[in-house]
């Protein structure tokens, strides 16, 4: 929550142990120091991640599990407590490999799940890529965070932008209707 208020480099130790409601020396027996929260909440990352990537894996046909992905997917970043976080922890893993690594693992991990998700509507003759799937997957992804950032810079609300969304990345890789 200090993050998200005041930002990663605003906030100090004891700032978060007061929020946390415990003394600093006990917050210290867990965290060095608050680039440690930041690695924890790496850790924690690869946990919300795995809701989705268990759903690009469902049985079921490659589009109905496309569709739906991007539908929750891009309404979980929209939240903007995940938005704001998410650019707090990506100017300091651009500076810090160790968390850069973490957080590029959780990314590896959805981009993978995806890329499988893909593959088989491309063999399954669904889809029709431009590109290799896991181009394609890294390209939705990327579309899908632009669009979450823009919904809550207030251009309008996911709710508004999703159908927009889902029609563009569905003729992107080149979904047929069935």
């Amino acid at each position: 929550m200090c993050f998200l208020e005041t930002g990663f480099h605003q906030t100090g130790v004891r700032d978060i142990a007061a929020r946390a409601g415990v003394s600093l020396g006990n917050l210290y027996n867990h965290f060095p120091g608050k680039h440690d929260v930041l690695l924890e909440i790496a850790r924690l990352e690869r946990q919300e991640l795995d809701p989705f990537i268990a759903l690009l894996e469902k049985d079921g046909p490659a589009p109905k599990r496309f569709g739906k992905f991007v539908g929750v997917y891009a309404k979980y970043l929209a939240a903007p407590e995940n938005v704001i976080l998410t650019i707090e922890i990506t100017s300091e893993a651009i500076r810090k490999d160790d968390l850069g690594e973490l957080f590029w693992k959780n990314r590896a991990a959805l981009v993978a799940a995806l890329t499988r998700l893909l593959q088989r509507g491309v063999e399954n003759g669904d889809f029709n890529l431009p590109t290799s799937p896991e181009e394609a997957a890294h390209m939705v992804l990327e579309l899908i965070e632009g669009r979450a950032y823009h919904s809550v810079l207030g251009e309008a609300k996911m709710r508004k932008l999703l159908p927009g969304l889902k029609a563009f990345l569905s003729a992107a890789i080149g979904a047929k209707a069935r």
